[in-house]
């Protein structure tokens, strides 16, 4: 394997060990282990568990910007705004981004993982706002239903057979990604 080859092979196995276990139940060792290769290896790639965290966050950060340049590609206002709503909705339903997005909050009470949050975190703020225009408060507005669809990817709502599970993941109108 090449060196980036072996890069993305270790990000992907973080990933899932991280999305299970967090920041601080997932160990450097298991995920060595899984790749075939030795701790060290990893630490001489990463330098620290710390270090292959924020690139896992940092990826899944990056994920939301592409999908969301991606999904507005063309559109202005509500169109982008519906438009990236929709493709977030179904990035949540990937438990593993999902849990890698929650793992990231949850380990913000360290510093440094908390720059690497806010980073990302303003990066999708910048992504939406150039790609529909929006004002702060339509902005503040998509996130917070944005967070709201994470819980409910969280819970598995869809696979919820009550009523106030089905209210919550019905068909949601375009003006609520809109503001």
């Amino acid at each position: 394997m090449t060196g980036g080859e072996r890069r993305k092979q270790i990000l992907q196995i973080a990933s899932e060990e991280f999305s299970h276990g967090g920041y601080y139940g997932t160990s450097v060792e298991t995920i060595a282990r899984k790749a075939g290769i030795s701790q060290p290896y990893v630490f001489r790639i990463f330098d620290t568990k710390k270090g292959l965290f924020i690139s896992v966050v940092e990826n899944s950060f990056n994920l939301v910007v592409a999908s969301f340049d991606q999904s507005a590609d063309g559109l202005t206002g509500v169109d982008a705004l519906v438009a990236m709503g929709d493709r977030y909705r179904s990035l949540v339903r990937d438990r593993l981004f999902l849990l890698i997005q929650l793992h990231g909050f949850a380990a913000s009470d360290d510093p440094d993982i908390r720059a690497a949050v806010q980073k990302g975190f303003g990066r999708m703020w910048k992504a939406i706002q150039k790609n529909s225009g929006a004002d702060d408060v339509t902005v503040k507005r998509f996130l917070a239903l944005g967070m709201m669809l994470n819980d409910m990817a969280a819970m598995d709502l869809w696979n919820l057979d009550e009523p106030w599970a089905k209210a919550c993941v019905a068909s949601l109108p375009v003006e609520s990604w809109a503001g």
